[in-house]
């Protein structure tokens, strides 16, 4: 692996990890559309009647000035489900009751920001989220969603406009506060031309966005670098108001090592700082990789900090840089929401020298050869019916967990051996497995993170096929 100076290192951070800027604003209630630019603390956080307090949530301020977003953004892809028998006769598994406690709590701590898109939980997560949300005042939260116009039959005008319009239906809104091109990159400009230029869209919403339907218009990337700079060429155009990228210690200096048709998040960081757009972050914590993490690295970052949880290390990362607006999370869990909110209530920069011993850490995390998979189910379904992400984290859970049979000399060989079989047996059933790939190569397309998926399945197919012969 290659190593940066630490000296280099630190230079290239400057003055981020020291401090966090002026448009931080510490908050106790769910922020709402103040015109407040300056840092301000307001004390008094409502919580539930003998519940201990989290804190005070920290705010960050939109291009214009006039929205206060809460660092900590709720992501809607991850709602949780309900068993299958309970699941509605069109498919919906989401479970209502849950989604609208936890909206309930995050609110009620300050979280504003709420994240969706029309292909999110299998196309019901605006439903969902609507749903919730409708529940509590307009004006004390913020919707973000997206035209996620990916398949051919949707480039159209008028099936992009549909898309469009039945957002607004499925969250019970007439207008949008943040509105997104989504994961624009994929496919390069000549996608993107096609989801955006060719058939109008791009100039519909500028209109949808000067009549008030949309507040605030931006792009989520993922991708060719070659779109991204395009549209940031023609800021002067368009004039983003926020841009969605992926972010985290791992990704801002390595995800052109790990795949070269990636981006570092520091270039992209960068690029916006440059014009003043304000940036999103996603996948903060590589979609849950970088709270799942091997025990050794796990009890490096313990050593620093024994009080602080694995998962806070990667939001306290993204919160430091002063530039981003809000850190996305798809928290299914309230256990999740309650540490996520411990780490910008309020936010606690990091130093240099913390993000140097992050930095440190990103390269020992590359050492484990786990698979870049962020468990996003966008290369699903798999038309020969293989749980794909399914068999990433689960191969991704043993490497972690030092469930790695290596050589037949080695004295735990057997057991270790024994324990990755069943465990992959009883995570992953044996018609979904691996080994029933036959190289399509139609899931790596729909991939963010450019993982070339059917060489990856054929690597774990023979290694466990290579473990089942050896007895």
């Amino acid at each position: 692996m290659k190593n940066i100076d630490r000296r280099d290192f630190l230079k290239r951070i400057g003055a981020a990890g020291a401090v966090v800027g002026a448009t931080t604003t510490l908050a106790a209630c769910a922020g709402g559309k103040g015109s407040e630019a300056v840092t301000e603390a307001i004390t008094g956080n409502a919580v539930n009647s003998g519940e201990k307090p989290i804190g005070d949530m920290t705010y960050r301020t939109n291009r214009r000035g006039d929205d206060k977003v809460s660092l900590l953004g709720y992501g809607c892809m991850r709602w949780p489900t309900v068993s299958r028998g309970k699941a509605l006769p069109d498919g919906n598994d989401i479970d209502q009751e849950q989604v609208n406690r936890l909206v309930d709590y995050a609110i009620e701590h300050g979280v504003n920001y709420f994240d969706s898109s029309p292909v999110y939980c299998k196309g019901f997560s605006e439903r969902a989220t609507g749903i919730a949300l409708k529940r509590h005042p307009r004006e004390s939260y913020f919707i973000a969603t997206k035209l996620s116009n990916f398949a051919e039959q949707l480039h159209s005008r008028e099936a992009s406009i549909q898309m469009y319009r039945n957002s607004f239906k499925e969250l019970q809104v007439d207008y949008i506060d943040y509105y997104l091109l989504h994961s624009v990159g994929g496919g390069g400009m000549d996608n993107f031309s096609k989801r955006y230029l060719n058939n109008g869209m791009l100039d519909f919403l500028l209109e949808q966005r000067e009549k008030g339907a949309i507040r605030n218009l931006g792009f989520s990337f993922h991708g060719d670098v070659e779109v991204f700079d395009w549209l940031l060429a023609n800021d002067d155009k368009y004039h983003w108001d926020f841009v969605q990228i992926q972010m985290n210690y791992v990704d801002w200096l390595h995800a052109a090592e790990q795949n070269k048709r990636n981006v570092n998040a520091e270039y992209l960081y960068g690029e916006l700082q440059k014009r003043g757009i304000p940036a999103v972050i996603m996948e903060p914590l590589l979609g849950g990789r970088l709270s799942k993490l091997p025990v050794h690295v796990v009890n490096h970052l313990k050593e620093r900090r024994p009080d602080m949880s694995v998962a806070s290390w990667a939001f306290r990362f993204c919160g430091t840089y002063p530039g981003v607006m809000c850190a996305l999370s798809g928290m299914t869990y309230m256990e999740h929401l309650q540490d996520n909110l411990r780490s910008f209530c309020p936010l606690d920069p990091l130093t240099e020298e913390d993000l140097a011993y992050l930095e440190d850490t990103a390269q020992n995390i590359l050492t484990y050869p786990t698979v870049p998979c962020n468990d996003c189910n966008y290369c699903m379904p798999c038309p020969y019916g293989i749980n794909i992400p399914a068999i990433f984290v689960h191969y991704n859970k043993l490497v972690n967990e030092g469930v790695v049979p290596k050589d037949a000399q080695d004295p735990n060989y057997r057991d270790l051996r024994r324990k990755y079989l069943i465990s992959f047996d009883r995570a992953v059933p044996a018609i979904r497995q691996a080994d029933h790939c036959i190289g399509c190569g139609q899931c790596a397309p729909h991939c963010p993170q450019n993982i070339k998926i059917p060489q990856q399945l054929r690597r774990i197919s023979a290694r466990i096929e290579e473990l089942r012969q050896n007895l």
